[in-house]
C-alpha cells in the first residue's frame, strides 16, 4: 500500500466522517476550525474567496464561477465535496486536483495536533484546501459549503461576495424542519458588507435573507429577478439558453456543457455574481464566461450531474440526493426520448425517502441498491418502500449489481438512470 492510501485509511478511520456516519460528525461550532487553521498561521486570509450554499446547485454552481474566473487568466481554487471518485476531487487549482504528496504531508504534519483536536473528516479537509490554496498562491478560491452555513467549518472566511442557491428540505434533524429555519442557517454565510446572491427567490424564504442583509449590511440581489430565461433547449450533451439581463434588457445566448434543465436557475445566480465580481474590478468579460459556461466540466473536472456516459441504451447518471433534487431529475426526463426506463437507485437512511418515492415514475423497472457505506439504507427496506409507493422492482445487494442488472435488461432505446445519493452515482462509475 502507498503512502497516499495509507494516509486516506487513517483520515477515514480516525475522523468522524459525515458522508459515512451522519449527524454524529457534525459539530456545532467552528471552534475546531479555528484552532486548526490557527495552527497553520491562519492559510484562509491569504487569498481572496467566494462562498457557495444552498441546498440544490451549489456544486454545479460553484464548478461554474470557478470556470469563468479560470478562463479569465485567474489562479482559481476550487473547493467542494463530497468527491465522486478520488477524495483528491474535493480541492483543485484550475482543474488539477491537489498533489497526492500535499495530502500526505499536510496530515503527517498534523497527526500530533489531530489525536489532540479530534477534528471532523470535514474540518481537516476544510483546513488542507485552505492550506493548499494559500501555498499556491491562488488569486480566488471558490469555496462550497458542506452543510447548513452558519456552523459549516468554511464559514471561517470573509469573501468577496456569498452565492446562495435555492432553499428546500435537507437534512432536517440538523437544519431545522421549516424552510425558514433552514434559510436561516443558509443565512448564517451573510457577512457584514459583502454583498449576497439568491439564485431563486421564494415566498417562504425571502424574507430569511432579506432581514439578514439588512442586519449585516449586504447589498442583496435575487438573480432571477435579475435575469429571465428566453429560451432553452437541450441538444445531447448540451443545453442552449438564451437569458434577458432585465436591468439592461440585452440578451445574452449561452452554451452550457451541462444539460440538466435545472442548471436554468444556477446560471442565473452565477451569471448575477460574475456581474459583481467584474463591479468588484475582477477582469471578467463576456467572452469568457461564454467560454467558460461551455467547458466547465473540461476546466474544472465536474461530473454526476446529467452525466451521459453512454448513448444505446442512453445512461444517465445524476447525484440528485433530496425531495427537491429529485424533483429536477424527474422533470428532466420529461424531455428525453426512451423505450423504458430503467432506475438504479439508493439513499442514505437519514433522507425522508418516503418523500422522495412518490415523485418516482410509476412505469419503469426498479433496481434498489445499497451503497458500501454505514449510513446508506437497507436495500431490502428500500424495495418494500418502493412497492408500496407502486415502483415495481428487485433489490441488490451492491450498486454494481444493481448497475448490471439494469444494463443486461436495457435495450438499446432504453434509459438507464442512475441516482439516490453521491455514493450511488459514484460506485456505479
Amino acid at each position: 500500500m502507498n503512502a497516499y492510501q495509507e494516509t486516506l485509511d487513517y483520515l477515514y478511520q480516525q475522523l468522524p466522517m459525515f458522508t459515512r456516519v451522519g449527524a454524529d460528525a457534525f459539530k456545532t461550532d467552528l471552534h475546531n476550525t479555528i484552532a486548526l487553521l490557527a495552527l497553520l498561521d491562519n492559510p484562509h486570509q491569504r487569498f481572496k474567496t467566494i462562498h457557495v450554499g444552498g441546498t440544490n446547485g451549489k456544486g454545479s454552481s460553484s464548478h461554474m464561477l470557478a470556470a469563468a474566473l479560470q478562463q479569465a487568466g485567474y489562479k482559481t481554487g476550487l473547493y467542494t465535496s463530497p468527491h465522486l471518485l478520488d477524495f483528491r476531487e474535493r480541492i483543485r487549482i484550475n482543474g488539477e486536483v491537489v498533489p497526492e504528496d500535499f495530502v500526505v504531508a499536510f496530515t503527517d504534519k498534523l497527526r500530533t495536533h489531530i489525536e489532540s483536536i479530534q477534528p471532523s473528516f470535514f474540518e481537516l479537509t476544510v483546513a488542507m484546501a485552505f492550506s493548499y490554496f494559500a501555498a499556491e498562491k491562488v488569486d480566488i478560491a471558490v469555496v462550497e459549503v458542506g452543510l447548513g452555513g452558519r456552523l459549516d467549518s468554511t464559514n471561517v472566511i470573509t469573501p468577496e461576495l456569498s452565492l446562495i442557491t435555492n432553499i428546500s428540505y435537507d437534512h432536517k434533524n440538523m437544519l431545522g424542519d421549516t424552510l425558514q429555519l433552514i434559510a436561516g442557517e443558509k443565512a448564517g454565510i451573510i457577512k457584514p458588507g459583502v454583498p449576497v446572491v439568491i439564485s431563486e427567490s421564494q415566498p417562504e424564504t425571502d424574507e430569511v435573507f432579506i432581514s439578514t442583509a439588512a442586519a449585516k449590511q449586504s447589498d442583496i440581489h435575487f438573480a432571477d429577478q435579475e435575469w429571465m430565461v428566453s429560451s432553452s433547449s437541450i441538444a445531447g450533451m448540451h443545453m442552449d439558453i438564451t437569458l434577458l439581463d432585465t436591468r439592461q434588457q440585452q440578451m445574452h445566448a449561452l452554451k452550457l456543457d451541462l444539460s440538466g434543465q435545472y442548471q436554468e436557475k444556477n446560471v442565473m445566480g452565477v451569471l448575477s455574481a460574475l456581474k459583481i465580481l467584474q463591479q468588484q474590478g475582477w477582469q471578467i468579460s463576456r467572452e469568457h464566461i461564454t467560454q467558460a459556461l461551455s467547458h466547465v466540466r473540461k476546466l474544472t473536472g465536474l461530473r454526476g450531474r446529467w452525466e451521459v456516459i453512454s448513448q444505446h441504451p442512453l445512461t444517465v447518471m445524476d447525484v440528485g440526493h433530496n425531495e427537491a433534487g429529485i424533483r429536477e431529475v424527474m422533470q428532466q426526463l420529461r424531455h428525453v426520448n426512451y423505450q423504458h426506463l430503467h432506475i438504479v437507485t439508493g439513499f442514505v437512511k437519514d433522507k425522508e425517502v418516503e418523500n422522495v418515492l412518490p415523485l418516482f415514475p410509476k412505469d419503469a423497472t426498479y433496481y434498489f441498491c445499497k451503497a458500501q457505506l454505514p449510513r446508506a439504507m437497507d436495500e431490502v427496506l428500500l424495495a418494500e418502500l418502493g412497492t408500496a409507493n407502486g415502483l415495481q422492482g428487485h433489490a441488490y445487494a451492491s450498486v454494481q449489481a444493481a448497475f448490471q442488472a439494469a444494463r443486461q435488461h436495457a435495450r438499446p432505446d432504453d434509459m438507464i438512470l442512475v441516482c439516490g445519493s453521491f455514493f450511488i452515482v459514484a460506485e456505479a462509475l
